[in-house]
């Protein structure tokens, strides 16, 4: 068209496009004109520069993550770094953190070796259970990361605060080291991870404190021929054990069978000390072995926590202080984290029962209390455990407790046979006894004190001394005619009952023992008196064996000074009365009392060996029917047969008293000088 300066163009109908329809086709003629090699070129580099960013970034995450992760376990634990992750080489040591954080991300994992450097044995080189790496106890990272990088993840065992960078990419969590912990949170750490110690497994830490472990004691074995007669008892009932019970609790030595308690061991633990006192090497090994490998607390069944601390914990402890094997101070470590349970309740008073692998622990299912003396008789092993281990919080609890019972009123010194660990106090009206449920209690009041460093002022000895007062003006009588002293019972907390448990007779070698570190003489005096009388509660019966329970006269229309009821005529091989024995003859040297003990021994042979061990007696009144009861008690070997073999010594300082103190189970256990 003219007169426009324009040139029209017109379109068919419906032709109309749009630029971007137009920028496209444009593009494909283009790309279409491109020579085909071309176009395979940009493709190929085009996908590459994909995979690559991917590659990268994925890499880069996890590697930054895993060395972050190593990196603050080092600054915050070197030591724990330098223990745990394995070495490149078992021959090469790296002297710097740097080394080993190196070798640890450039080691390929195929490398690593499968246990633990030859630098870390222990225990005279038994590896401790559960301390061995393998397979499982590497992650690797996925085949796409730029390096192959192992992640050394800890067993279960031993995980304290580091993170699986395959399922979590978030910062790890700081936690406070272990000492900083307030004593609660100690308490719930040392629950939480019963395998470590410190924040770290058990057998690192007790490496980490090695110069402050114990040094193995030198025993001669017997030298007269009664020590040589206790050994050969020793030896059968061992013998019987052996063949018929071996790794139960108890033997029944007549049926030929075993018995069941806990599930633990106990004659076994419950030996160890007594047949390293007696030099019986073969079998102390033999013993040895089965703890190390066979004895183990995870099962989840219910334990009474007294008796397995004198019996079990104190067993370990004794024969670790005793031979210097750490392998039983593992295991008491362990044992003592899994107990700990019992502290949780309302008051700090432990409760009665413990189910070692729940971690669980509550009240007596007959009654919502404790006994006293079982609440009051774990302090001994409990504080030797910290002493041992150089961690607080086993001693702790315990004197929570001793300050807790301190605290509480007593009659003269005197406490209740029952105490609530709810509300943390004595049960109304409850009998006062020296005997079952409250005998203990006082003999640990000397103990500990004499454990501790015999401190001047210390309430343990304060409450001591005011019990014996209250024992001589609440408890003590003699007979009308023989005036023969005993200790009777306050039913209700108030009634007088002329009732002496055989178990009230370890208190003449307390009383001794507390004369000799310095108490009054009147200690002294009730001593031998009462040790009279417990010897007559032997020989007045023609087997020349006590019975469990015995009854004195209060008038003289009684036809007997002492007698005993049917029901209570059974023996069953307690050692109280050859503890007391055994206590006067180390500290007096008179020898009047090793003929004593000679005179029980004999009646034990006569009356309770029989083909497969010694058995409880049911009737102690007829010589011709002693109605066999059918099982042998740990104690008999921890207690009475070690009290007899150490009575009958040619050196009464066989176990020095200056140095050692004997839990309630025989378990002698080393005296601590008092802390500055």
């Amino acid at each position: 068209m003219k007169d426009s300066g324009h040139i029209a163009l017109t379109l068919p109908s419906g032709a109309v496009a749009s630029t971007d329809e137009r920028g496209r086709k444009s593009l494909r003629r283009a790309w279409n004109q491109l020579p085909r090699c071309q176009r395979n070129l940009i493709i190929l580099g085009v996908t590459a520069f994909c995979v690559t960013v991917l590659l990268c970034l994925t890499g880069d995450q996890l590697i930054a993550a895993s060395i972050k992760d190593v990196e603050e376990k080092a600054i915050a634990s070197p030591y724990h770094m330098r223990r745990e992750l394995p070495l490149a080489n078992p021959h090469h040591h790296p002297d710097k953190e740097e080394d080993l954080t190196a070798a640890a991300v450039v080691t390929p994992a195929a490398a690593l070796p499968n246990q633990e450097p030859a630098d870390d044995k222990f225990d005279g080189g038994n590896v401790a259970y559960g301390e061995v790496n393998s397979a499982e106890n590497v992650v690797r990272v996925t085949d796409t990361a730029a390096v192959a990088l192992p992640v050394l993840q800890d067993k279960k065992a031993d995980n304290e605060d580091g993170i699986d960078i395959l399922n979590n990419v978030e910062e790890p969590i700081e936690r406070l080291p272990i000492e900083q912990l307030d004593e609660r949170e100690q308490l719930n750490e040392a629950i939480r991870n019963p395998l470590h110690l410190g924040g770290i497994s058990i057998k690192r830490h007790l490496k980490k404190i090695q110069p402050l472990l114990a040094k193995g004691q030198h025993f001669h074995g017997a030298t007269n021929e009664r020590q040589s007669a206790v050994v050969a008892a020793f030896k059968h009932s061992w013998a019987g054990y052996q063949k018929y019970a071996w790794g139960h609790d108890n033997l029944k030595p007549v049926s030929q069978f075993s018995h069941e308690w806990f599930g633990l061991g106990l004659t076994i633990v419950d030996a160890l000390d007594t047949m390293y006192i007696m030099g019986l090497d073969e079998e102390f090994k033999e013993a040895r072995d089965w703890v190390d490998l066979s004895l183990h607390f995870a099962t989840k069944r219910d334990v009474n926590l007294f008796e397995v601390t004198i019996r079990v914990l104190g067993g370990l402890l004794s024969a670790y202080h005793l031979s210097g094997d750490t392998m039983f101070l593992t295991k008491a470590a362990e044992l003592g984290n899994r107990l700990l349970p019992a502290f949780l309740s309302p008051s700090g008073i432990p409760y009665s029962d413990v189910n070692l692998g729940d971690l669980s622990a509550h009240s007596p299912k007959w009654s919502p209390d404790s006994s006293t003396s079982e609440i009051t008789t774990i302090q001994l092993e409990f504080r030797d455990l910290s002493r041992s281990t150089n961690i607080s919080i086993y001693e702790n609890v315990v004197n929570k407790v001793n300050e807790k019972v301190h605290e509480l009123d007593k009659t003269d010194g005197l406490v209740p046979i029952f105490i609530n660990a709810n509300t943390g106090t004595f049960r109304n009206y409850a009998t006062i006894s020296l005997g079952a449920r409250g005998d203990s209690y006082y003999e640990y009041l000397l103990k500990q004190w004499i454990q501790t460093g015999r401190n001047d002022n210390d309430n343990l000895i304060l409450d001591y001394m005011q019990a014996i007062d209250g024992v001589l003006t609440k408890l003590m009588r003699r007979t009308p005619r023989e005036h023969w002293v005993y200790i009777g019972e306050l039913i209700n907390g108030k009634d007088f009952k002329p009732k002496m448990d055989h178990l009230t007779c370890y208190l003449p070698g307390t009383l001794i023992l507390g004369h000799q570190n310095g108490m009054p003489d009147s200690h002294l005096i009730l001593a031998r008196d009462l040790l009279d009388t417990c010897y007559q509660t032997y020989m007045q019966h023609p087997t020349h064996l006590a019975p469990e329970i015995s009854y004195f006269a209060l008038t003289d229309k009684e036809e007997h000074d002492i007698y005993v009821k049917p029901n209570d005529a059974h023996n069953l091989l307690r050692p109280e009365f050859i503890e007391s024995l055994y206590y006067f003859y180390a500290i007096t040297g008179n020898r009047t009392y090793q003929d004593m003990g000679w005179t029980i021994f004999q009646a034990f042979e006569t009356h309770a060996k029989v083909n497969a061990g010694y058995t409880s007696l049911g009737n102690v009144r007829n010589a011709q029917n002693t109605r066999l009861r059918d099982l042998m008690e740990s104690f008999w070997l921890s207690e009475t047969l070690k009290y007899f073999y150490l009575l009958f010594s040619d050196n009464r300082k066989e176990i020095d008293l200056d140095q050692w103190v004997f839990n309630s189970e025989g378990h002698p256990l080393p005296v601590y000088p008092p802390k500055t």
